[in-house]
């Protein structure tokens, strides 16, 4: 159903008091071309009733000539801050940026947060904002998966299709995406609500088998027979299976990059208001996809990059695969049994 102004912008108003937002801060609303009117709009009155300074700084899309697909998670080469010294020190004087474009995977995001500025991203339509505005609730829980990570040497996952995997971890951090942020230089996502980390780099050995109904991003694609991934040093060394498994092989081979194969973030869905099956109720693009990755229960892991988590490695290549019906273990502790997420509240 299409969102009222009015909702919207309590909605807008609801994260940005989790964010900390005060009278006479600096908010900068990042746009493009591809920005919904709606949330920006909504988002320049929730600001301004908020006391804030208001900046909109609007820059040309990149990449066309490059990417195989429209959405923003698609191709992560340069971004319109590339080589921008203006825009870059305007957003490092803001104290809010509003990422209504998307910057993920770029220097340009890593060295703006230095400077102790606040980013959120929100990118998905209206009506996904208002469905799952964060909360409290949402950082308690994603905050305890995230202590539970940072404790961890291994994550294991396994699976009725067949996943045997082994992910030392321990040389980056735990990241929790809960949906706002409340501390200077924080990056998140509205909406969001998982927990994950990278694993070591070159160590991640086994076999994932993305299952019937298991979803690739950006392809925003419902599997329809298994794709068999054999990994081995911390890469996908065969891509094995039907007509899902050569999609997802010629896609990877557009972007000539061995580095696009290398195992990237792994941590599971803690979002009890998304859902699985939303992804097919939106037309491919409309939606970046955030119901699949934060759906309760579910194992995510990508492929591709790792400096979000402060590794050195960096490709174009990024792509994220939610599987359901996962068993999950830290160590010897499961933190998700067959698809459900264990309560592991002390």
């Amino acid at each position: 159903m299409p969102v009222s102004d009015y909702q919207l912008i309590e909605s807008w108003k609801q994260v940005l008091t989790l964010s900390k937002l005060q009278p006479g801060q600096t908010v900068t609303v990042l746009t493009s071309t591809a920005t919904h009117p709606q949330t920006l709009s909504c988002a320049l009155i929730a600001t301004q009733s908020m006391g804030a300074i208001v900046n909109r700084l609007d820059l040309p899309p990149v990449n066309a000539e490059k990417a195989f697909s429209r959405d923003s998670l698609a191709y992560l080469g340069t971004t319109p801050l590339t080589g921008n010294k203006a825009a870059i020190a305007a957003l490092k004087e803001s104290d809010l940026v509003l990422d209504l474009m998307t910057l993920l995977f770029s220097h340009e995001q890593h060295d703006i947060l230095k400077s102790g500025t606040k980013i959120l991203l929100a990118v998905e339509p209206p009506e996904v904002l208002a469905r799952l505005v964060p909360t409290e609730a949402d950082r308690t829980r994603v905050l305890a998966a995230a202590k539970l990570i940072t404790a961890a040497r291994r994550m294991t996952v396994t699976s009725p299709g067949g996943t045997e995997l082994s992910c030392p971890m321990g040389d980056f951090p735990a990241i929790a995406e809960y949906g706002f942020v409340d501390e200077p230089g924080r990056w998140d996502h509205w909406p969001s609500g998982f927990a994950l980390t990278f694993p070591n780099d070159r160590q991640t050995t086994g076999v994932i088998v993305i299952d019937k109904g298991d979803i690739l991003l950006p392809q925003k694609h419902y599997v329809s027979e298994p794709i068999r991934l054999t990994i081995e040093d911390g890469y996908a060394t065969k891509i094995e299976g039907g007509i899902d498994a050569a999609l997802l092989r010629d896609y990877m081979e557009t972007f000539n990059d061995p580095e696009g194969y290398a195992i990237s973030h792994i941590g599971w869905g803690l979002q009890p208001r998304a859902r699985w099956s939303t992804l097919g109720l939106y037309d491919r693009e409309a939606t970046i996809g955030m119901d699949a990755r934060a759906f309760e229960g579910n194992f995510l892991f990508s492929l591709g990059p790792n400096n979000e988590g402060g590794g050195d490695r960096t490709t174009t290549c990024h792509i994220d695969i939610p599987l359901r019906n996962c068993t999950v273990r830290l160590d010897d502790k499961v933190v998700v049994q067959d698809g459900r997420v264990v309560d592991f509240r002390a």
